[in-house]
């Protein structure tokens, strides 16, 4: 069920992509909104029940239907339900655009455009980027969009699918992902009841405890469809030179399967000078932008960027082979 589950989830979210004013994407962000108000005062044991909160319920809510839709009614509904789920938390489509027209205008030597629609992308100052940094912060970013709106979902959703537990899993990942994401950028951008240094610490110290073993299962993937040797080379002894060790681990292992220099000067986030003045801890705790070594490759080229499409749909494709086999077998079996 859970390969057909996702082969239909990508087919309708190719032909009708969810919008950003979508009613689910609003719900979630008034949910997070809402615990972060009313559970979060400041210590480390709120943060941690905030976050349980915003994360653990919505998965529980989606696993309690999917038992409820199998047992009462039977697996078909049960897995219109996992299609449904998977729709609003798995997809390209919600960050390719951004992707496509960077490229486009840099294939039109429209580098002014390009930097425009960067810095929109990413809310971070793309000011006199040359254009060999514009195309190495784009291959990063989309890499790390590509590993959390898909692959990463596609794991955990797959991972605890195979113990029964539905699209729990596809919550999980996402919500972990999106409240880590969302309280950042609050913090950074509202002066009035920012999230807390202590929320942000939970939330990010949880997601990168999910995103660990998603995160080498993409790196592994990317190895196997790029320049192997090279891609495992790059994760053994490159993936260290980044901030965060999981997103650290995809771009290693990326710069390696397909000989790409990565890493290097961060673009710096745009902060809301009142919330610095505020609370200067909470902008501690957000700083995730440092600077990190450049990986051994080429120096980044347009052409590396139709390389990372071919990557990452060679690995979608190894995924879906992957889960088809599985599920044969499990026919059979």
């Amino acid at each position: 069920m859970s390969f057909f589950a996702i082969l239909f989830a990508l087919l309708i979210e190719q032909a009708r992509p969810l919008a950003r004013t979508h009613p689910a994407h609003a719900g979630v962000r008034a949910w997070a909104l809402s615990v972060r108000r009313n559970f979060d005062a400041g210590s480390a044991a709120q943060g941690w029940a905030a976050w349980s909160l915003a994360v653990l319920v919505p998965t529980f809510l989606a696993l309690l239907v999917h038992w409820l839709l199998l047992h009462w009614i039977g697996w078909p509904v049960a897995m219109v339900w996992n299609v449904a789920v998977l729709y609003l938390t798995l997809g390209f489509r919600q960050f390719s655009h951004h992707f496509t027209g960077i490229r486009d205008a840099l294939e039109e030597g429209d580098e002014n455009r390009a930097r425009a629609q960067l810095a929109a992308w990413q809310q971070v100052d793309a000011r006199d980027l040359p254009r060999s940094e514009i195309v190495r912060h784009v291959i990063e970013y989309s890499v790390i969009a590509a590993h959390r709106h898909v692959f990463g979902v596609l794991a955990c959703f797959s991972l605890l699918a195979a113990l029964g537990l539905g699209p729990a899993g596809a919550v999980l990942y996402r919500m972990a992902e999106f409240v880590a994401r969302h309280w950042k950028e609050q913090a950074l951008r509202i002066s009035d009841h920012p999230p807390s240094a202590a929320l942000l610490h939970a939330a990010d110290r949880a997601w990168t405890a999910i995103d660990w073993l998603p995160a080498r299962l993409t790196a592994l993937s990317f190895a196997v469809v790029g320049s192997f040797e090279e891609a495992i080379d790059g994760w053994r002894f490159h993936a260290q030179r980044f901030p965060n060790d999981n997103d650290g681990v995809v771009l290693a292992a990326t710069a390696g399967a397909i000989n790409v220099r990565l890493g290097g000067e961060a673009l710096r986030t745009r902060i809301d000078p009142q919330v610095a003045a505020i609370d200067p801890a909470v902008i501690d705790a957000v700083e995730a932008d440092a600077d990190s070594d450049s990986t051994p490759g080429r120096t980044p080229e347009i052409g590396h960027l139709r390389s990372v499409v071919g990557l990452v749909w060679r690995s979608v494709v190894v995924w879906m082979l992957l889960l088809a086999l599985l599920t044969f077998a499990r026919l059979l079996g």
